[in-house]
């Protein structure tokens, strides 16, 4: 009896270790600009219903990412919203720099709480945002290290409101934090991302950006140096029709050719 069990025993091991992928194989970690949620839900949800993976997603702003990847986090992707943050990446060695490819691009705007009684606003030289936030906050990611907030404060300096409205500003940890608190009613005002105002119910775009007011907003995705196989098959969905529909929709702009 004893010898038969010890043989079962074997045989199922062996079973096991001749199976085409552990569960872990079957899993890829993902740690994205916050600012990608909602869309990249979309499409990892249609990639593990065509493939069966199944994905482990941090969403941050990508300064924390980019430094939790260089502290050792098991990432196998890179999502960032600036190209500053992923050349960091690749300076500390952590991104498989031949599979870096410039995803997607987006645009800033100005944001207020949905009841607001500020409306249409004209954004350009000359713009006074200070005088337009009266007593209340201006929302947006921390100026000096969360895209969003480099992106708002780069365009501002260039339209001449930076320094009257720098006092202002409350800084936040990620866009999507910046994008709270215009909903919740606590800054009168914030500069986020078109995406993130598109899927915010409690705020209302009051104005755009010129596109030239600041550096291109482009979102570089890459496999990490630790990625685990399967993570070059995922990059190739990122850039098919299927994902590109859906990116779409949330409003980016698909910076590539579809793939298939």
């Amino acid at each position: 009896m004893f010898r038969l069990f010890a043989t079962l025993t074997a045989f199922v091991v062996l079973l096991a270790a001749g199976s085409p992928a552990s569960a872990q194989d079957k899993t890829i970690t993902v740690f994205a600009a916050a600012s990608m949620k909602n869309a990249l839900d979309e499409i990892d949800a249609a990639y593990t219903a065509k493939t069966g993976v199944r994905f482990t997603v941090s969403y941050a702003a990508s300064s924390t990412l980019a430094r939790q990847i260089e502290q050792g986090a098991p990432a196998d992707v890179f999502i960032s919203a600036d190209t500053d943050w992923m050349d960091y990446a690749v300076s500390k060695k952590t991104i498989n720099e031949p599979t870096r490819v410039n995803l997607l691009g987006n645009a800033i705007v100005l944001i207020a709480p949905k009841d607001s009684k500020i409306d249409s606003v004209a954004i350009g030289p000359g713009f006074d945002l200070a005088r337009l936030a009266g007593d209340g906050r201006i929302a947006t990611g921390d100026v000096r290290s969360v895209p969003v907030g480099k992106y708002a404060k780069a365009a501002l300096e260039k339209l001449g409101a930076w320094q009257a409205a720098a006092p202002k500003f409350a800084m936040a940890e990620s866009v999507r934090a910046a994008l709270t608190l215009v909903a919740r009613g606590e800054a009168a005002l914030g500069i986020v991302y078109s995406t993130d105002a598109r899927i915010e119910p409690g705020v209302k775009v009051v104005g755009t950006f010129p596109a030239d007011s600041h550096p291109a907003i482009i979102y570089p995705v890459a496999a990490t140096t630790t990625a685990r196989p399967g993570t070059s098959d995922y990059l190739a969905f990122l850039r098919s029709t299927a994902a590109k529909t859906i990116l779409e929709r949330y409003g980016f702009t698909f910076l590539v050719s579809p793939t298939t």
